[in-house]
């Protein structure tokens, strides 16, 4: 499946039907009148958020979405059928934006949510509404409300624990595939991730859900590389890993990169609790590594721990440092107080 984050669409409700003009014209039974009815409602558009989804690929190919309008009303007092409303299912974590994406229009993050985004025009008063004393055979009849249409944007930010951060071929994608059950691409060659991917995670009783992101380049705020658009789904995450390749030329260089890019993208990402790693600790000797987090954790400020994706090693304090972050699972059970099985590397 294609994965896709961001998307414009069209919609449009439905417009009220209008009201009927109509008289009674009935043997036996005096005194007619007006008896039309009025027009139904238009359909509402609704979006609902759906569980399963992590792309709006399906956007690519759909853009136009228009609710049908209400019928119009019938003699004998008939009110006219409403309009069926348009529901456009979505993935959670999506935004709604104006065309221009300066204004966030709704925001669904929980499973289940149903927003009326637009409401369905209200139908026009047949004739019989219309009646009184002085007027006995009115002639007007409404033509129903009109309809309300937008263009949007719709932008996917996928929801995670833990967001993975790092410059190109710092272990991620391994890391990910190492701890979860997802499948990242995995190359020796930068920007073998391309888009986002999602793995769950468990430990110690305990899961929760990593997020992966292309990695960030130098001047990645500017439009570098890839980029920095992929940071929104982070953006949510409730604590970040960053990690850091130690066979890299320049793995402290490589850690102020990445630092002032989530500096210079904002919303926030610089203040989120931060886990600093130094990565593929199979591929530097022991002296050299305790050098290199030393001056690490100094430059950072907080605790550098230390693993390689590849063998496994490490892993499990890295995990434990995750939980503990996160806090108690939603049931009040502290992670750490679990007694499954730890996880271990196979």
């Amino acid at each position: 499946m294609h994965f896709l984050d961001q998307a414009k669409i069209f919609i449009r409700s439905g417009a009220g039907g209008p009201g009927a003009v109509s008289f009674r014209r009935e043997k036996y039974i005096e005194y007619g009148g007006p008896d039309g009815g009025n027009g139904g409602k238009g359909g509402d558009i609704v979006f609902e958020a759906v569980p399963g989804l992590n792309t709006l690929i399906d956007f690519r190919y759909t853009q136009h979405f228009r609710a049908p309008r209400g019928k119009g009303g019938a003699g004998s007092n008939r009110t006219g059928a409403g309009g069926e409303d348009l529901v456009i299912k979505v993935p959670v974590g999506t935004q709604i934006l104006s065309e221009d994406k300066e204004e966030v229009l709704a925001d669904f993050t929980i499973p289940g949510l149903k927003q009326v985004f637009l409401r369905g025009g209200d139908g026009g008063r047949g004739n019989a509404s219309y009646k009184t004393s002085t007027n006995r055979a009115p002639r007007q009849h409404g033509t129903g409300w009109s309809h309300e249409e937008m263009w949007v944007w719709l932008r996917l930010k996928l929801l995670a624990d833990c967001g993975l951060v790092g410059l190109p071929n710092a272990g991620k994608s391994t890391f990910i595939n190492a701890v979860s059950n997802a499948q990242a691409k995995v190359g020796a060659y930068p920007f073998t991730t391309v888009r986002p991917q999602l793995g769950v995670a468990s430990h110690k009783g305990r899961e929760f859900v990593v997020a992966d992101i292309p990695g960030l380049i130098e001047g990645a705020a500017e439009g570098a590389g890839i980029g920095d658009r992929f940071l929104g789904h982070i953006e949510r995450c409730r604590v970040l890993l960053h990690l850091v390749d130690v066979s890299g030329d320049d793995p402290i260089g490589a850690y102020e990169i990445v630092t002032s890019e989530l500096d210079a993208y904002g919303a926030g990402l610089s203040d989120k609790p931060q886990i600093v790693a130094l990565n593929k600790i199979d591929a530097i000797d022991a002296k050299a590594l305790d050098k290199l987090a030393k001056k690490l954790a100094r430059l950072s400020g907080v605790e550098v721990m230390r693993l390689s994706g590849a063998t496994g090693e490490g892993l499990v304090p890295v995990l434990d440092k995750i939980i503990e972050i996160l806090g108690p699972t939603p049931g009040g059970v502290a992670a750490n107080d679990a007694e499954a099985e730890p996880w271990s590397p196979i």
